[in-house]
């Protein structure tokens, strides 16, 4: 029998995964995973390493002063990242203490918290438990994601922020079309959730703007089509921009509320710039010009950066693993050879970053051909936090750079494996089982490399697919 209209409605509105306790336990074992693999050695390498000597230092002043402050010269630093990344930092240093651990526990819990939000947006995208726990796995063993978990740099945190409010936004389209196909009015909660997770992941680094305007798209494209699916009368231009911008302007909200201990503060960075400048200052609203001016500063330093640096890479190489980033390296002993290595090396899991971009193209065409939201959710996702880098030809960038956009990569591949596991049921789970484990055992391989371990230095250049180029 063909089904009914009403059949189909409640088709498009009903959310794909139904809820299963169960499928927390899986999940929990895919977190617990994660969690331990990453704080086993945490405190190693010792001493800061690479921006650590930036971020931990800004960190503990914060704890101190509530800005950031120049030690040396006891006067006001001028840093030109938001604060909330380094406010995180700072409260795993005051919980466990201002040494190796203690600064980079926090990107722990943000990476660990990341492969759960991952791993449930899975299940809710996708409709399976078992591709699901296939996202998370994949991330918990991804050496780029592990690498930025275990030092107390900003982008582990943009990454978190960034996927938690995507996640919430799925969430709430699922809401509103469920309350639509009851006949009530939707809640805003999810929405709500996922702008200020925005607010936060802007907060840590003003990159996220890219998934800002995205995201900001994707909410008028479903509210559009939430009520369309419903049948219920099409919405006025005025009723979905009223939910743009107050979405908008929820995330705006939290974003400034980032900058509280600056806008408390009577200190630091350019806090007083009318006053400094001769002009009469305004409670509250000099306060937030100010801050503009502060931003004005910061932007143009980040626009100006075009220093060279032995690691820097364009965009067109992340995908391509064509130049990793060395955070630590050093003399080792103990590893059973004359000469031995100990290097830390952020660098994604080249079967799983090599699997990226044939992911990409059948995403497209998936997306193109099925006309599935899926698709264009998760590929937009993945290139607006890499396409856009390609405009600023001549700044100065890093592989590191793309960490926002490998949640949405791997989901990219997990789309594709379970799209293969629907055609051929059979040999179905097997591909995704045998994938997942060929990117473990790669993982395991590159292992050393990703925390240090002392190896000799044969094993150390063995690691070096590219030559030169990870070098």
């Amino acid at each position: 029998m063909a089904p009914t209209a009403g059949d189909l409605v409640r088709r498009r509105l009903t959310p794909l995964a139904p809820p299963d306790p169960v499928s927390w336990v899986w999940t929990a074992a895919v977190a617990l995973i994660a969690a331990v693999i990453r704080v086993l050695g945490l405190a190693t390498p010792r001493g800061q390493q690479f921006d650590e000597q930036h971020y931990v230092k800004h960190a503990q002043t914060m704890l101190d002063r509530g800005v950031e402050w120049n030690v040396e010269n006891n006067y006001p630093d001028f840093v030109v990242h938001p604060p909330l990344g380094k406010w995180c930092i700072a409260a795993g240093e005051a919980l466990f203490g201002r040494d190796e651990f203690g600064w980079r526990i926090a990107g722990v819990f943000a990476g660990v918290a990341a492969v759960v939000v991952v791993t449930r947006l899975g299940r809710r995208m996708f409709g399976s438990t078992v591709l699901g726990c296939a996202a998370g796995l994949l991330m918990a063993l991804d050496g780029f994601q592990f690498v930025l978990s275990r030092f107390a740099l900003l982008d582990i945190f943009l990454l978190a922020f960034t996927v938690g409010s995507f996640a919430c936004l799925v969430a709430d389209r699922d809401h509103r079309r469920s309350r639509l196909l009851a006949g009530r009015a939707p809640r805003l909660w999810w929405r709500f959730a996922s702008a200020a997770l925005l607010g936060c992941a802007l907060g840590v680094k003003w990159s996220a703007v890219f998934h800002a305007v995205a995201f900001v798209v994707l909410l008028v494209v479903w509210e559009y089509r939430g009520r369309r699916s419903a049948r219920l009368p099409r919405p006025a231009v005025g009723r979905v921009l009223g939910a743009a911008l107050a979405y908008t302007g929820a995330t705006v909200t939290v974003y400034l509320g980032t900058w509280t201990g600056w806008l408390a503060s009577d200190n630091a960075w350019d806090r007083h710039w009318l006053r400094d400048h001769g002009r009469a200052e305004w409670p509250v609203v000099g306060a937030l010009y100010n801050l503009y001016r502060y931003h004005v500063d910061a932007l143009t330093f980040h626009t100006g950066l075009d220093t060279g640096h032995p690691y820097q890479s364009w965009p067109m190489q992340w995908l391509l693993l064509s130049r990793p980033v060395l955070f630590a390296s050093g003399p080792a002993t103990g590893c059973g050879a004359d000469q031995c290595s100990s290097v830390v090396l952020l660098l994604g899991t080249p079967v799983l970053w090599w699997s990226f971009l044939p992911a990409l193209v059948v995403l497209t065409w998936l997306a193109i051909s099925r006309r599935d939201w899926r698709a264009w959710a998760i590929l937009a996702g993945a290139l607006v936090g890499i396409v856009p880098w390609f405009a600023f030809t001549t700044r100065t960038m890093y592989y590191f750079y793309a960490a926002p956009s490998e949640p949405f990569l791997i989901l990219a591949v997990v789309f594709v494996l379970g799209t293969v596991a629907r055609r051929w049921r059979s040999a179905g789970p097997a591909v995704i089982g045998a994938y997942v484990g060929l990117v473990a055992v790669c993982f395991a391989y590159f292992y050393p490399v990703l925390t240090g371990t002392p190896i000799s230095n044969a094993a150390w250049w063995a690691r070096m697919w590219l030559g030169n180029h990870w070098v």
